[in-house]
């Protein structure tokens, strides 16, 4: 009997972890600011196109990567819905094999990741797996208002 306590407390508490992991992913966080080596890393994100002429969604992926697809469809529906707008943002795909320095400074983990840049070129949000159309839009359409 004792036996079949555990396992369902460890199949309980298995499930719990699970469904938290699940509700994080592909959830908009605001991202923190990092004052170290802010010259090197934006040197390599303008090496990318994030330059600080508007907001800027850039987004990690691989040929390999098989969620990354559905991130392209996501991230370019979103600002196409905001290329009317007085900033329109940018949409920067990045190969982390090509760039493996940038994922490195930008602490890329895994992979979809995604990142959303403002106008002056500094890391508002970061988003791990693929996002939510929505809550992408909502974080992005603040920034492409003008300034």
């Amino acid at each position: 009997m004792i036996q079949f306590i555990i396992l369902a407390v460890t199949l309980l508490a298995a499930l719990a972890v699970g469904m938290v992991l699940r509700r994080r992913e592909g959830t908009v966080r605001s991202a923190a600011v990092l004052e170290t080596s802010e010259s090197a890393r934006a040197e390599l994100l303008a090496t990318v196109g994030v330059t600080g002429s508007g907001p800027a969604v850039l987004h990690f992926s691989a040929e390999w990567c098989g969620p990354c697809s559905a991130v392209r469809r996501v991230v370019a529906n979103v600002t196409e819905q905001l290329a009317h707008s007085a900033q329109p943002p940018l949409d920067i795909e990045v190969d982390i094999d090509a760039e493996p320095a940038l994922a490195r400074e930008l602490n890329v983990l895994s992979l979809p990741t995604t990142f959303v840049f403002d106008a002056e070129g500094r890391e508002r949000f970061r988003i791990s797996g693929v996002p939510k159309a929505a809550d992408l839009h909502s974080a992005v359409e603040p920034l492409t208002a003008a300034a």
